[in-house]
């Protein structure tokens, strides 16, 4: 008799119940998953998944936090810029990220399929980032929040992060709760 071995997301599944830890782009191609599928797989008191169509807000929310760390994760690398989230603006199909700090760009509302919330230990520390996602279920991008000078979470970052959550939580509700 043969074993059937598990489909790729239950089995990250299992991993990730007995520990949320680690690289999940690293799983995400271990187990033959996009990274949205393989963030899917996350314990549900890790994260929450919203419609991109939450893009605008989301992102002018966190034009008010302060410093935060922002990444990208590809096959070539990861590439990190902490500052402050400039406000942007719409103008030619994007939304144009203008500030005196080291973070800008024109990013494209459409192309965010969905954000999904993630609070999770990493290497071992508390982290919470929102992190959004392609249709193609690849990460666009990452907003960690910010760390004081110790290393610890910026304790009103992660009321804002929290907060921002539970809005759109509750507008995403069918009851509106």
């Amino acid at each position: 008799m043969t074993m059937m071995s598990p489909d790729p997301q239950t089995a990250l599944r299992a991993r990730l119940a007995a520990s949320s830890d680690g690289v999940l782009e690293t799983l995400a191609a271990e187990h033959g998953l996009s990274v949205r599928e393989a963030a899917a797989c996350l314990p549900p008191e890790t994260g929450l998944e919203v419609s991109g169509a939450h893009f605008l807000e989301v992102l002018s929310d966190i034009a008010s936090w302060g410093e935060i760390l922002l990444l990208t994760h590809t096959e070539a690398g990861i590439l990190e810029c902490k500052g402050a989230l400039p406000a942007g603006t719409l103008g030619h199909g994007y939304y144009n990220l203008r500030g005196a700090g080291p973070l800008g760009g024109h990013l494209r509302p459409e192309a965010c399929a969905a954000l999904r919330f993630v609070s999770r230990p990493f290497m071992g520390h508390e982290s919470h980032a929102v992190w959004f996602f392609a249709a193609s279920g690849a990460v666009l991008f990452k907003i960690f929040v910010g760390r004081t000078a110790q290393g610890g979470l910026e304790a009103e970052q992660v009321a804002r992060f929290n907060a921002l959550k539970a809005r759109l939580a509750a507008a995403e509700s069918p009851h509106g709760e």
